[in-house]
């Protein structure tokens, strides 16, 4: 119950914390870690190789390789894949061998550890983290303004008993839906303007939308 508890509080303080009641603190304020984020030239193509990995998806299906699919598990794998070594290997199993890909991404051994290094909300580090977990401990807070994201920056959308994150990819939105079924693999692109005009208002990504908690920054990107 105390735990639960714990949870509970931390989410109410998350939220306080996007309308501006409390301050915002994120894992590198005060954590040794923090001269390991990726420097503005390292973000840039990190971004960039996101962007790619996550339009493959949407182009040509789910690779074998993406396990859990469902909305977080979706950044989970496109961050994971963007901070792999991306040789020969790795391209003809993602059919990107002949694709125009970004620069090599060139990370120090310590930068290799985020692919798969995701703050809990105990503190501890996993290969896993929940939706809620992802934006409250592994993001920072960047507004609800398109105007003040990179492509890459998160949506985050809290319904109450559920929560959702879609990706801004610079001209449009990519998300899954957290079902897959024979005929539908759960993978969704929409423009910012189509969302902006959907029926259920709970998915506006506006100011005025409460359920709309605002778009999200990953930690380690200095830019």
């Amino acid at each position: 119950m105390a735990k639960w508890g714990n949870t509970l509080m931390k989410r109410r303080n998350f939220l306080l914390t996007v309308i501006g009641i409390f301050p915002i603190f994120t894992l590198w304020g005060e954590d040794s870690t923090q001269y390991l984020i990726l420097t503005p030239s390292q973000s840039r193509i990190f971004r960039a190789w996101m962007v790619r990995i996550i339009s493959a998806q949407l182009r040509s299906g789910p690779t074998p390789r993406w396990e859990q699919r469902d909305c977080v598990g979706l950044v989970r794998f496109a961050v994971a894949e963007a901070l792999q070594t991306h040789n020969s290997k790795w391209k003809h199993a993602n059919s990107l061998a002949w694709s125009p890909l970004p620069p090599e991404l060139v990370l120090s051994n310590e930068q290799k550890k985020f692919r798969h290094q995701w703050k809990l909300a105990n503190g501890s580090y996993s290969v896993y983290v929940s939706a809620l977990e992802l934006i409250q401990e592994n993001t920072s807070y960047r507004g609800k303004e398109i105007n003040q994201v990179q492509r890459g920056d998160l949506l985050f959308f809290d319904q109450g008993d559920a929560q959702h994150i879609m990706v801004w990819m610079g001209n449009f939105i990519a998300y899954h839906t957290g079902t897959v079924t024979p005929d539908d693999n759960g993978l969704r692109s929409v423009t910012y303007r189509d969302l902006m005009l959907w029926h259920d208002t709970r998915w506006h990504p506006s100011q005025n939308n409460p359920n709309f908690a605002g778009f999200y920054r990953l930690n380690f990107l200095s830019a």
